[in-house]
């Protein structure tokens, strides 16, 4: 599985310079490379990047989770998120499942995976008690 350029670039923007909330990804079958999708502005809602998930095929996604410790102290977290929907396709959850590790070690400074099949698997909640 190749990974585009594009991939490694914008996740280092949105690592080392902030300017981006959240990256999704999408594997394109014919060519066998992962790809951006979309990007979230900085000041993107953790709403606006779930949405943008779709409701019925895999994707990868990277989200910038800022959030504040029980001491009071400012944080965030760059959370990896492998979705596959039980309603995708086998073959397409087969693809992401298999190349999901080779392409998590392109993204070097990831520090929370989840993995969801439904949205309430990455609610909000879950999300901040993995961060903390």
């Amino acid at each position: 599985m190749a990974v585009h350029d594009d991939c490694k670039l914008k996740f280092l923007e949105l690592k080392a310079k902030r300017n981006h909330r959240f990256i999704v990804f999408k594997i394109d079958e014919k060519i066998q490379q992962v790809a951006v999708e979309k990007i979230g502005s900085p000041t993107s809602t953790y709403q606006e990047f779930t949405n943008s998930l779709p409701a019925n095929e895999c994707r990868y996604a990277v989200f910038d989770f800022d959030f504040t410790t029980d001491e009071n102290c400012q944080k965030s977290k760059i959370f990896f998120i492998a979705w596959a929907p039980d309603t995708s396709r086998v073959r397409s959850k087969m693809l992401y499942a298999s190349s999901k590790d080779r392409f998590k070690r392109e993204l070097d400074g990831i520090q929370v995976e989840l993995q969801a099949t439904d949205p309430s698997e990455m609610s909000l909640d879950i999300v901040k008690g993995r961060a903390l």
